[in-house]
């Protein structure tokens, strides 16, 4: 198992992607820490976990909450002793065309993307630097690489993590911690449940596979980058789109 005994902390891990990459980590054999909004999602999760083998804990979580994230962090660390591993999941969408989008849709996406991504991440690392090893792995998305309509916060906010990644990854790989971020394409996950079917069908008509992404898929590439298997990849943007920007 790739992930045998690593405690991994996974934020927005209540549903979609960051359940199946919890799940996909407990698999790995790594102490799954499960944190997201919603108590009834972190259970389930939690559960999911428990029952592919894995120790696990769960954590009712807002990312953009600093005094919530710091006081988290600090009970795994007590509990397990260490943090290998965090993967910085969290994310929503509030999606207006610029001339439409409130002030409000745009601070709130930029507060759960961009600034929850800086604390958990600031969170983790006095740990991490007092170990002289971690692998921090953050959610971007294809859109924070080409941008699309209607999604000016989301894109911003995608953006800005890979500025976070290229930035740490200088940072903080001299002290043996690797930054990395996931950038997926149009994958099947109930944020895309609202979306009518004859527009999904125009997103698979874009990929050349003409499918959609499924959650594991994703979890799949998250649980190789967070393994000793990537041990010399830092700093890299892993586009999981089906061929979506060819």
């Amino acid at each position: 198992m790739r992930l045998q005994n690593k405690v991994a902390i996974v934020t927005g891990a209540g549903q979609g992607i960051g359940a199946a990459t919890a799940k996909k980590f407990a698999l790995e054999g790594a102490v799954v820490i499960v944190c997201d909004r919603r108590a009834d999602s972190v259970e389930q999760s939690l559960q999911a976990c428990k029952q592919a083998g894995a120790q696990a804990a769960g954590y009712t979580l807002d990312v953009t909450d600093r005094a919530a994230v710091e006081k988290v962090v600090a009970d795994v660390v007590a509990r397990f002793g260490r943090v290998d591993v965090l993967v910085n999941n969290a994310g929503i969408t509030q999606d207006a065309r610029l001339e439409k989008m409130t002030l409000e849709q745009f601070d709130t996406v930029i507060d759960v993307n961009l600034r929850g991504v800086f604390h958990v991440a600031q969170a983790v690392l006095p740990t991490m630097l007092s170990q002289g090893a971690g692998v921090i792995l953050n959610a971007s998305s294809v859109v924070g690489i080409y941008g699309n309509f209607g999604q000016t916060n989301y894109a911003a906010t995608k953006f800005g993590v890979i500025g976070f990644t290229k930035t740490w990854s200088r940072e903080l790989g001299p002290k043996g911690i690797r930054v990395n971020a996931v950038a997926p394409g149009f994958v099947e996950t109930p944020i895309l449940s609202t979306i009518p079917d004859t527009v999904m069908e125009k997103m698979r008509a874009q990929v050349p596979l003409r499918r959609l992404g499924q959650p594991e898929e994703i979890a799949n590439t998250y649980a190789f980058l967070a393994s000793d298997e990537a041990s010399y990849i830092n700093g890299a943007v892993i586009e999981v789109t089906g061929g979506l920007s060819l």
